[in-house]
């Protein structure tokens, strides 16, 4: 018994490797770094920071976010980035909330497979999540954002955002991560590596072109700290998934996520908080569950819980951030969806 969890862990944790070091994780690394490294440190006080106004801050992270394709541990260092930044902490967990919960690839995935109007519950469900999430942050740890504000110098003139030369490679990073999501289909992975080995290659090129061998080190610095804080730990994380999900009984999902009761939704959030869901596998898991009998508020709570934390996800959390943000975030995050997947099946899928 006790080596088939272990093989389970380790099989788990080979797919996990196999199919996410290169095309998910490693542009993800990269693109924190230069986010730390290449864009303003002011800008991003202006925009995302503690003086800006919280609607225009919370407004700007959320909608942004649904042009990042990434999983719930993917994302973490884009968050990690933007916080240690600069950037408030309101928009920085509503980038890590929004990011795997309702990117674009993903939603576009969602309606091919469960209907538009799945996808529009999970666009206004994630929207309003995003904002709750941003005001829970921040008022909770509101004395240690005034602390961080105080030490942080507010812009006093225009500021530039990004220079040109940088914002270009910081969108060839981001191609390198989006780009081979495009071609994911079954039994297509080869073609996934080549299109990140080509667009990985076209970046490397452009930084070899126009960034010094100084530049390049200080990124990679950037890039290297945020690797060596998270990745151990999404390893154990996605091991102890791969164990859990042997012991836990199929039948079980069966018979306790059908109709539309706040425990149905609850249980739904729950699986979906401690399971890890890559970007886009969310929606065929749920569509076969919805087959199998599975209410359409459980199956949004899943939806949206599903791929925006997992139990990887919070351990990273808990060391990028500290344990009390993430249990605060993940807590928090586990009532909405319940709440969520409640409403919208006594009222958006009751007809």
């Amino acid at each position: 018994m006790m080596w088939t969890l272990v093989l389970a862990g380790l099989v788990s944790l080979k797919e996990y490797i196999a199919l996410h070091l290169l095309t998910c994780l490693v542009p993800a690394f990269l693109l924190a770094g230069a986010m730390v490294t290449f864009i303003s440190r002011q800008a991003i006080i202006e925009h995302l920071g503690h003086a800006a106004s919280k609607a225009k801050s919370f407004t700007t992270a959320a909608v942004g976010s649904f042009f990042i394709a990434a999983c719930s541990c993917t994302v973490i260092p884009v968050s990690a980035g933007l916080y240690y930044g600069g950037g408030a902490i309101g928009p920085a967990f509503i980038v890590l909330w929004v990011a795997p919960a309702a990117n674009i690839l993903a939603l576009i995935y969602t309606g091919t497979i469960l209907g538009g109007s799945m996808v529009a519950a999970r666009i206004i469900a994630a929207i309003v999540m995003a904002f709750l999430v941003g005001w829970v942050m921040t008022y909770v740890f509101r004395s240690e954002e005034k602390r961080r504000a105080g030490e942080t110098s507010s812009p006093t003139g225009p500021v530039k955002i990004v220079a040109v030369k940088d914002l270009v490679l910081i969108l060839l990073v981001v191609i390198s991560l989006l780009a081979p999501n495009y071609i994911v289909r079954r039994g297509a992975y080869p073609y996934k590596i080549l299109v990140w080995f080509i667009a990985t290659l076209v970046l490397a090129l452009y930084v070899w072109k126009v960034k010094t061998r100084a530049e390049v080190l200080g990124w990679m610095r950037e890039t290297w700290w945020f690797v060596r804080i998270i990745f151990p730990l999404l390893l154990l994380g996605v091991f102890i998934v791969g164990v859990i999900g042997a012991i836990l009984p199929e039948t079980w999902i069966q018979k306790w996520l059908g109709g539309a009761g706040l425990l149905a939704s609850f249980l739904a959030t729950l699986i979906g908080a401690i399971s890890y869901f890559a970007t886009m596998t969310e929606a065929p898991f749920v569509d076969t569950l919805i087959k199998l009998g599975m209410g359409k508020g459980p199956a949004l709570a899943l939806l949206l819980t599903g791929p925006g934390l997992s139990l990887p996800n919070w351990l990273a959390i808990a060391r990028v951030f500290g344990v009390k943000k993430a249990v605060v975030y993940v807590v928090t995050i586990v009532i909405l969806g319940t709440a969520v997947g409640w409403f919208a099946g006594q009222s958006v899928f009751s007809y």
